[in-house]
């Protein structure tokens, strides 16, 4: 019983989390790649707008446009903001996301009929 009481203390002296009984909250694989992009282009955001810009303006010399160009090649792919796919943050279903819940028509209106959801009402008329 020991044995078992440090081995459980030694887990969650490394991992907090593992105090709370959680599985994962990564529905499948695609919803961890979806993940990754939108923290990868979190990170790398303000530095590939500010090469977007240099790169677009036509103001600037030709050399400059064409070195922005480049360094911009150089950020991961991952970092633009149209690799990013709505996806449904509970079935990870990509159709039919309601942007402003982040989730799919039919686990919207499941919560929403269970009132797992506040300020939603069925209308009635």
């Amino acid at each position: 019983m020991q044995a078992l009481a440090r081995f459980t203390s030694s887990i969650v002296a490394r991992n907090p989390i593992a105090e709370i009984q959680c599985r994962g909250y990564m529905t499948d694989w695609r919803m961890l790649r979806d993940y990754k992009r939108r923290q990868c282009v979190a990170k790398h955001y303000f530095e590939r707008n500010q090469l977007n810009t240099l790169r677009k303006n036509t103001i600037l010399p030709r050399v400059l446009q064409e070195a922005a160009h480049e360094e911009l090649k150089k950020l991961p792919r991952d970092s633009a903001t149209v690799r990013i796919h709505q996806r449904c943050c509970v079935t990870s279903y990509p159709r039919n996301v309601s942007i402003r819940y982040r989730l799919a028509r039919h686990a919207w209106r499941h919560l929403a009929d269970y009132n797992k959801l506040s300020g939603i009402q069925k209308a009635l008329w």
